[in-house]
């Protein structure tokens, strides 16, 4: 039960904090400011730094982003900012110059922020709000549909708690088992639980067990394998058909850890932008009332390239903008499924419909020039 919490919650904090990057509405809905004194800014440094020493994955970037950040200190490059919203955001820009690290993140609430208590295992009214939120948002799947031409879609919005969602991710697999090719949409996902994603990912795979990533803590010097199952509640949509995931720069840690997965062990068609580039999991850290990060702790190491997408993001295979890439992956989909049969009337019936929507691209790439 703890490991399902502590991935639900995972999820949970990536969902708000996608919520939370979205453009504030010029009509005053953003949560209040609160000033801030050189005293604080200082404790707030030393505190932080102190924990990327202990925790961060990378100890020779830990201490390089401490030796900048106090530099900055001692320099009163901060002295002018009174504002504490703002001084969390240019601490996080600073501290993402040295790392390149973008799941690193200092946070200002102008809600205190409860202490956290240490325990083995999470309150039950945390479970149960955990959970909540989870099934009000359908454990991540926005909409499952079967379009014209028997091609499965499903917009998928975060990987949600393994356990809790299991029974969505086999119902909504369960309906798609027929569909001749399938695209993930992965434009809108900010990422989640990498349990998840092995849960999901082993639907799109045979029985015997595939590696798909592996992470690093280090804390404990501890790796962490995850391969998918060899046994799933719903139908399979099987290992040969063919699979698509579009991609927007909004597309995050999670969602590119499924991106990164299936582009390497080349079994989808990546379509859209290159992603946002996080690959660092870790958690939140409290430096003061009012003040939080996110710490990542570990690094993702795929089996496969023996590295990760930090940085520098999951690069599609073809590269379309966010808003062509379903109507792109659909033309390919419908065409690779005509190529397939041997029905010469559906063959003729999919070719044209692939054909309409090429068309569709060619005017929406029209319309986005004038």
């Amino acid at each position: 039960m703890k490991n399902s919490f502590i991935a639900l919650a995972l999820f949970v904090l990536f969902v708000l904090n996608a919520y939370s990057q979205q453009p504030q509405q010029p009509n005053g809905n953003q949560p209040p400011d609160m000033p801030i004194d050189a005293a604080t800014k200082t404790q707030i440094i030393n505190d932080l730094t102190k924990e990327l020493n202990e925790s961060y994955i990378f100890a020779d970037a830990a201490k390089s982003m401490e030796t900048a950040v106090k530099q900055k200190l001692q320099s009163k490059v901060y002295d002018g900012i009174t504002s504490s919203r703002e001084f969390a955001a240019r601490l996080t820009e600073d501290l993402q110059a040295v790392s390149k690290d973008k799941h690193l993140r200092v946070r200002f609430s102008y809600e205190k922020i409860p202490a956290r208590q240490e325990r083995r295992e999470p309150s039950k009214e945390e479970i149960e709000n955990s959970q909540r939120f989870a099934r009000q948002i359908n454990f991540g799947f926005e909409k499952i549909e079967r379009l014209q031409g028997n091609i499965g879609y499903i917009d998928l919005r975060g990987f949600s708690d393994p356990e809790g969602g299991a029974e969505t991710v086999a119902a909504a697999m369960s309906f798609l088992q027929h569909a001749d090719a399938l695209i993930f949409d992965l434009r809108q996902n900010g990422g989640g639980s990498p349990e998840m994603v092995a849960l999901i990912s082993s639907y799109i795979f045979g029985e015997k067990p595939v590696h798909l990533n592996s992470l690093y803590w280090r804390k404990g010097n501890r790796t962490d394998e995850f391969w998918t199952k060899a046994t799933v509640a719903g139908k399979r949509f099987g290992e040969t058909k063919d699979v698509f995931v579009l991609t927007s720069n909004y597309t995050f840690s999670a969602g590119e850890e499924f991106t990164y997965n299936l582009k390497n062990l080349k079994r989808a068609t990546i379509i859209g932008e290159t992603t946002g580039g996080g690959a660092h999991p870790g958690g939140m850290f409290r430096i003061n009332d009012h003040f939080g990060a996110f710490v990542p702790t570990g690094r993702a190491i795929n089996p496969i390239s023996k590295t990760n997408w930090e940085g520098t993001g999951v690069e599609p295979d073809v590269k379309v903008s966010k808003e062509l890439a379903l109507k792109t992956a659909y033309a390919m989909a419908l065409n690779k499924v005509a190529d397939k049969t041997a029905d010469e009337q559906r063959k003729k019936s999919l070719k044209e419909l692939a054909g309409r929507t090429q068309k569709e691209i060619e005017e929406m790439k029209k319309t986005a020039k004038n």
